[in-house]
């Protein structure tokens, strides 16, 4: 008796008509009869019932094709954790069951074209609200601007409000509520409510620090549909050291909070050097959490990151070590746990498409306003981002230089202009190019086929010499100091 898991929603796309499966920062297109059987989903129905309903419907298919139909696409999403088989059954017989639902005797549950990802046209599908800079902790690879100086005041609840519309009528369906720390924000629930009514999938990416239960409770009836919150560490030391404090106890407290309100819970764990030998720990800590995605991203060497690359960014073997434990885990806890690993770029041959590709999907808007296509845009030189105070967001999107600048492959030098994944990667992350090579137009340096894969294999080759213990190391520690911001 299939049903759709706690946090996955169904909504129909106001611009292209076609039903959407939306959770916790992911969305999926449903085409063909996929959108027709998520919806008998929940409604009572067994599988069997579900094929009967649709052979009613449907005359002009044969009722062997809708049982495969379906048999194949609860198996995926059974596997993936959107769809859950009601029953008593435990982790290992419920993967079975999503295999044998799928009519597969193997170990991979067959992808099929539903649901299929969002497709990779130009137009916005999640808005990014970074709404503060300010941060309990002070964590050696924070994202947040190295000179906070240079920024504005924050945004106020009615611009917030006013942006979340504008946002959903160009088409955003997904809203994550991130800073520095979201809950340092006193009209939070203010936020998350304005956020609902504008039919926002809203996720709330927190340290949990400072939270109590009632104050979640307010924000769950307020519309929030998910949370995923933040781990630096299971050792005390490393903790402290790379964020500040040691936080774990209140953290698990928040995790068995979110759990008890029944909410969608993503832990996320930043991999560096001075946590991946206890990566094991941690993968033990998210089965006791109960957490339905483990997020395990290592360290992006901008910001923060950047500046204590030489301490974070680890060897190839321990790299290697991570791979085979991750992959251990994610067929140990298959059909119980998704678990999602994003590598470095530093080790990979190709880089990632950075946000999905310059201003294709993704839409940042920092505490201050300005409007950005990835989180670190604001460094690169020569590009002037426009403040959704005093410009539409529409406009924004449509017709901004810097939205522009980067988008297509008009801008792309070799070898990227002649390059077969030029529309899979759109030639890497802008922000990297430019503060590993200084010209933001070149190859990412991460790919191996850029004419400056030297300053990516240089500093691999560094982190590779021998070093003194990392407690004999003050330069990270008087950077993350020296970064507390101020509270406007």
């Amino acid at each position: 008796m299939p049903r759709l898991a706690s946090g996955v929603r169904l909504r129909v796309d106001q611009l292209s008509g076609k039903t959407l499966a939306l959770r916790a920062e992911q969305g999926f297109e449903l085409q063909g009869s996929a959108g027709s059987i998520l919806r008998l989903c929940g409604s009572g129905l067994t599988v069997e019932g579900i094929v009967e309903r649709l052979v009613e419907e449907h005359r002009d298919a044969s009722r062997a094709q809708i049982l495969d139909d379906v048999r194949r696409l609860l198996g995926q999403l059974v596997h993936r954790g959107i769809v859950l088989v009601d029953g008593p059954e435990q982790a290992g017989a419920k993967w079975a069951r999503a295999r044998s639902l799928a009519g597969s005797d193997s170990g991979e549950v067959p992808e099929t074209r539903n649901p299929s990802r969002l497709p990779h046209e130009i137009r916005p599908y999640t808005l990014v609200a970074e709404l503060t800079y300010r941060c309990p902790l002070r964590c050696a690879y924070c994202s947040n601007p190295v000179h906070l100086t240079a920024m504005g005041p924050e945004l106020d609840t009615a611009i917030w409000s006013r942006v979340f519309g504008e946002a959903e009528a160009i088409g955003v369906v997904q809203v994550t509520l991130t800073g520095g720390e979201p809950l340092l924000r006193p009209d939070l629930e203010k936020l998350v409510a304005s956020a609902r009514r504008r039919d926002l999938y809203s996720t709330l990416i927190t340290s949990g620090i400072p939270l109590v239960k009632e104050r979640l409770v307010r924000l769950k009836a307020e519309g929030l549909e998910a949370v995923q919150l933040s781990i630096q560490d299971i050792e005390p030391h490393t903790a402290r050291r790379i964020a500040g404090v040691d936080a774990l106890l209140e953290k698990k407290r928040v995790a068995g909070w979110i759990r008890e309100l029944g909410l969608p819970l993503t832990l996320n764990i930043v991999l560096h050097r001075e946590n991946l030998a206890r990566l094991p720990g941690l993968i033990a800590l998210a089965e006791e959490l109960g957490v339905q995605r483990l997020e395990l991203a290592h360290v992006q060497y901008l910001g923060w990151a950047l500046v204590n690359r030489s301490v974070l960014l680890p060897t190839a073997a321990m790299i290697c070590e991570a791979r085979t434990t991750i992959a251990e885990a994610r067929d140990r806890l298959a059909g119980r746990m998704e678990i999602v690993a994003v590598l470095p770029d530093y080790f990979s041959d190709w880089p990632r498409a950075c946000m999905d590709g310059w201003g294709r999907r993704y839409l940042i808007v920092a505490p201050d306003g300005r409007v950005l296509p990835c989180h670190a845009a604001h460094t690169l030189p020569g590009l002037a981002f426009e403040n959704v105070a005093t410009t539409p967001l529409a406009k924004i999107w449509a017709a901004s230089p810097a939205f522009s600048r980067f988008r297509g492959e008009s801008w792309m030098k070799d070898p990227c202009r002649t390059c077969d994944r030029r529309d899979v990667d759109f030639g890497g992350c802008r922000c990297q190019a430019y503060h590993l090579t200084g010209d933001v137009t070149v190859a990412d340096p991460a790919c191996q086929l850029s004419p400056r894969h030297d300053a990516v294999r240089d500093a691999r080759e560094r982190a590779e010499a021998p070093r003194n213990q990392m407690d004999n190391d003050p330069e990270l520690v008087k950077l993350r100091l020296r970064r507390s911001p101020e509270s406007p």
